[in-house]
């Protein structure tokens, strides 16, 4: 129980930073030395270790994020998260894996509301100070067709 109330507030705090604009708090939600990637469920099923985001430690989660408000160029939009409860597959004193359902919705100034993408998060979690944050996070997209505006994080 203790895993399921500290990933549940993990999560909330991860999708807030993303869904309302205070994105240079997304990479906080993670170790030094985290993984993330971004991949379809095809790629995962077949064990195919690239992703369409992959980054293997917090700066370079950092750095996305400075391209993003920096450097990219690109449609003005943002997203909207709707996540399932986390299901717990193994929780240890220090820490838990657990999968957790998402859909996520694409809001554009100008146009309308997409469904963007629909899938699962695969998580590695660490307790640290009464926190827990991603040591890895694997997202896996239901679809084979990535949508090329993929430029905030999901």
């Amino acid at each position: 129980m203790v895993a399921f109330n500290l990933i549940s507030r993990a999560q909330g705090s991860y999708v807030r930073a993303i869904d309302d604009g205070v994105i240079e708090d997304w990479p906080e939600h993670f170790t030094e030395d985290a993984f993330y990637k971004v991949t379809t469920a095809d790629n995962h099923k077949r064990g195919l270790p690239a992703g369409v985001i992959w980054a293997n430690n917090k700066a370079m989660l950092k750095d996305r994020i400075s391209a993003l408000k920096e450097a990219n160029i690109y449609e003005p939009h943002a997203y909207r998260h709707l996540l399932g409860a986390p299901t717990i597959l193994d929780e240890r004193e220090d820490g838990a894996t657990s999968e957790t359902s998402f859909i996520v919705v694409r809001i554009t100034g100008q146009g309308p509301i997409d469904l963007f993408s629909s899938g699962r998060y695969l998580d590695e979690y660490v307790f640290v100070d009464g926190q827990a944050l991603l040591k890895k996070r694997v997202v896996v997209c239901d679809s084979s067709n990535i949508d090329t505006l993929l430029v905030l994080p999901l």
